[in-house]
């Protein structure tokens, strides 16, 4: 084959990575990890490989990978593992691991830190709602592109309620797999009996609407085994898990596509409340239902403000020096520029 033919065969295999994998090829699959800061992603991705390692803060976004065997003597699969930090303070970042070469074997997973409800749904809200505004930009391109393979997006996570579901018209399926998992659950559990409910049957609603699956977890190695199953399936084909757990005593387990909004129930609010609030959408009041027990926190409280640069775990001596040298430098010319300013005599005229 000449170097044209391997990279025509290249953009093609990019183009259809869900087509039937031949045997020896190799799958590939990409997985966004987002949410709250500090809300145990690093851990989650680190058990998830089965790695023993001492998580460490995520600055921006890192990358990492992992492999299986589909079976014995077969070779690995490929899953690869981005993972957004500062929580919603570097939205422009999710656009660069999302693209149309990996967007038929992309997925996400939110993980939301049930120990903090007064951030969790305007950051749920920032993040699927960047991620959702660019995948539709893709999407849109391939629909002049290749329409075939669009389409095929778009009624592959329409199929993950049955056309006989009742809610098959109602709700409005996230554009790609997504995972939200409820981080923390050791912290949550502590809550009042009430507050779980609300925050149980709002996320229950919220996967629901967007045809996500739904976990909460904790450090609990058992916990951790759902979480896993649920990525695992996303990142190397494994079988979904069909069991399901909705008591608001114990943690969520809720696969893509087993809930219905009549076992959910309506909002957790009185009727002559829901009454006096003006929502266009469904969303939208469960969003003001939910607000007002957990009144959100500013967007510049949910804003990552330490500065990298000053953490001690990235200390670079020769480059720390020379950034040193810059920052006196730079004084300088501001304080020389300030005194020639003052300086210029300006004619009145």
């Amino acid at each position: 084959d000449t170097l044209w033919d391997l990279a025509i065969a290249e953009v093609k295999k990019r183009a259809n990575p869900d087509d039937d994998v031949k045997q020896g090829e190799v799958c590939e699959k990409s997985i966004l990890f987002m949410g709250n800061k500090n809300g145990g992603k690093t851990t989650i991705i680190l058990r998830c490989l089965e790695r023993e390692e001492t998580p460490k803060p995520t600055i921006a976004l890192e990358y990492t990978f992992g492999r299986r065997a589909r079976r014995h003597n077969a070779p690995k699969d490929v899953a690869h593992f981005w993972e957004l930090g500062g929580g919603t303070s570097l939205l422009e970042l999710i656009r660069v691991p999302i693209t149309s070469y990996n967007i038929r074997s992309f997925s996400v997973v939110l993980v939301l830190d049930l120990s903090k409800p007064n951030e969790l749904w305007a950051t749920m809200e920032n993040l699927l709602q960047v991620t959702r505004n660019h995948v539709n930009k893709i999407l849109t391109k391939l629909e002049k592109t290749n329409p075939k393979v669009a389409a095929e997006l778009k009624q592959r996570m329409r199929n993950n309620l049955q056309r006989d579901h009742p809610d098959y018209e109602l709700v409005d399926p996230f554009p790609i797999p997504l995972v939200i998992i409820g981080s923390k659950y050791d912290i949550f559990h502590e809550f009042d009996s009430e507050l779980r409910k609300i925050i149980s049957k709002t996320l229950r609603f919220v996967s629901h609407y967007y045809g996500a699956s739904l976990v909460f977890t904790s450090k609990s190695e058992a916990l951790l085994l759902k979480a896993r199953a649920l990525i695992n399936h996303l990142a190397f084909g494994y079988d979904k898990s069909k069991s399901v757990s909705v008591d608001p005593s114990k943690p969520l387990f809720m696969p893509a596509g087993l809930d219905s909004l009549s076992q959910i129930g309506p909002p957790p609010a009185s009727d002559s409340d829901i009454g006096k609030m003006r929502a266009k959408t469904p969303l939208e009041l469960w969003k003001k239902v939910f607000e007002k027990t957990f009144p959100p926190k500013s967007s510049c409280d949910l804003q990552d403000t330490k500065d990298p640069a000053q953490d001690r775990q990235y200390a670079e001596c020769e480059i720390d020096i020379m950034r040193a040298e810059k920052d006196q430098e730079l004084e300088q010319y501001r304080r020389n520029a300030s005194k020639s300013w003052k300086e210029m005599d300006f004619d009145s005229d």
